[in-house]
């Protein structure tokens, strides 16, 4: 690959990578996202300088190879880990017994405590009442909280099966108004709890934007499939350049090909399995990196 080509692949990887930070951790910790991004890119800004300085033909000793690596991933982890904000830190001054209370519904409610759940109404409670089958889970009472809806009645199956039922159920009538928790109370009765969402609740536009971007997706998987194809040319020995041949880039589609389907196949899984949990989640996205050879 010619070496002017670098600086905009430089570019083009940092676009993405602070897009990708800014979507994903800028709201977890209060870490300026650049801090992030720059400790992200360190390690490919320090192998393409030493491409520029000495040529493609000069290898990377492995220490400035694996040194970034070994550095930067560890670094990017503390830095997250410093801007977390402390969890209940106002809570536990005021009212230590609060969080320190070994009952679980308290436990579950301590969770939510800045959820604004609205009482269900009459027709609603009827659903819900629906929702547990009387071979499964006889419901006999349905107790109100603030931050929790319990529903206790008598276990008529196994505790796997009785779950499953019931939050398949309930997310069939509610959706993902509620998490289902269930569990047994200190007498040894099982009951079951919803919790409410707390992102639905408080922000529900959020739960009706589509996370796919199959645009941004299939994008992204063409970029990369054209430098995995540039990559295939480079590792077969081409000498022709593609961009004056575009035949050439059919000696690396064979690389390409695999390449992608391993990556398909197993982010895929993971994308599967968020469905089946009923987790929002994004369609894999591609980064179009390597572009280059060392």
């Amino acid at each position: 690959m010619e070496l002017w080509l670098l600086p905009f692949t430089f570019i083009l990887l940092a676009v993405i990578t602070y897009f990708v930070i800014q979507r994903t951790v800028a709201s977890l910790t209060r870490t300026p996202v650049w801090l992030l991004w720059l400790v992200m890119m360190t390690p490919p800004l320090v192998w393409i300088g030493w491409t520029l300085f000495n040529g493609k033909n000069t290898p990377i000793p492995p220490a400035l190879l694996l040194g970034p690596f070994v550095i930067c991933l560890p670094l990017y982890w503390l830095l997250i880990q410093w801007g977390r904000p402390a969890p209940n830190s106002t809570m536990t001054k005021d009212n230590p017994t609060k969080t320190s209370t070994s009952d679980p519904v308290a436990k579950i409610a301590s969770a939510t405590e800045k959820s604004s759940l609205r009482p269900i109404t009459k027709e609603e409670e009827k659903d819900l009442r629906n929702c547990f089958p009387w071979g499964i889970y006889y419901l006999q009472n349905i107790e109100y909280r603030p931050q929790v809806v319990l529903c206790r009645g008598k276990l008529r199956t196994n505790p796997e099966q009785a779950y499953r039922t019931v939050r398949s159920n309930i997310e069939a009538e509610f959706g993902d108004r509620f998490f289902v928790v269930f569990q047994e109370s200190f007498s040894g009765k099982p009951f079951f709890a919803l919790v409410p969402n707390t992102k639905k609740s408080t922000k529900p536009y959020r739960g009706s934007e589509s996370l796919t971007r199959p645009g941004l997706a299939l994008g992204l998987m063409v970029i990369t499939l054209f430098t995995t194809t540039w990559m295939g040319t480079q590792i077969t020995g081409v000498s022709e350049n593609p961009l004056t041949d575009p035949a050439v880039l059919l000696q690396g589609l064979p690389y390409a090909l695999a390449l992608m389907a391993i990556l398909s196949i197993h982010e895929l899984g993971h994308y599967f399995a968020a469905m089946v949990y009923k987790v929002r989640t994004t369609l894999p996205y591609f980064i179009p990196i390597p572009f280059y050879s060392w």
